[in-house]
């Protein structure tokens, strides 16, 4: 009885070692993508990894995929963005779509939640199948926005961010339900501050580039 308490209080402590640790860098991933630092990618790399193996443990299995995803692209990403820096002779710019275009990708995303969701709850063990489904799909699509640098990718990540607090907390995940509290806040920040920073490009002359 004694050894079984000691391996759980063993494996709980190292759980939430590794949990402790991809959020560290996952919080600096966000605040390094908000000063527009490609050195945001390599952290998200590492946290990503790590975070997989955390969702994997906790039943949260389209989660499990989405960091699979978000290692992708964070490899994508930080391709993508030496290749806006050359384009902008060096600058920092940042790029903005119609609210049309928005409201097609966001119905899309949807529909495509949904399916995910269908799935989850039919053929899966998965924990909040439905709604961890949605947070899924929106953040696949908030990261490609990410990596292309629009402005609203952070009006994405308020939304994603407040939704996955719950499910966190619900889960027990307390490291990471304080970094999602951080994140809507920084999400917020970093939507004003990019705003601003396309207002700015806005007013000179930009220089086109291809999305």
């Amino acid at each position: 009885m004694n050894e079984l308490l000691s391996k759980l209080i063993t494996d709980w402590q190292l759980m939430h070692s590794v949990e402790l640790v991809a959020t560290l860098l996952a919080l600096a991933y966000v605040i390094l993508a908000l000063k527009q630092s490609i050195w945001c990618w390599p952290a998200a790399l590492l946290s990503t990894l790590l975070f997989t193996h955390v969702m994997w443990d906790s039943a949260l299995l389209s989660d499990a995929l989405l960091h699979l995803y978000y290692a992708g692209m964070a490899l994508y990403g930080w391709w993508r963005w030496q290749q806006l820096k050359l384009q902008a002779k060096g600058g920092r710019a940042v790029f903005e779509w119609a609210w049309q275009r928005h409201l097609l990708l966001i119905s899309v995303t949807a529909m495509a939640g949904l399916g995910l969701g269908y799935l989850m709850a039919n053929y899966t063990h998965a924990d909040f199948a439905w709604l961890d489904a949605q947070t899924t799909a929106f953040s696949i699509v908030a990261t490609w926005l990410v990596a292309k640098k629009l402005v609203s990718n952070w009006l994405y990540w308020v939304v994603i961010d407040a939704v996955c607090i719950f499910v966190y907390a619900q889960k027990h995940l307390y490291f990471l339900t304080a970094l999602f509290m951080l994140y809507t806040i920084i999400a917020l920040v970093g939507y004003f501050a990019w705003r601003s920073h396309y207002q700015l490009q806005q007013s000179s002359i930009p220089e086109p580039v291809q999305l």
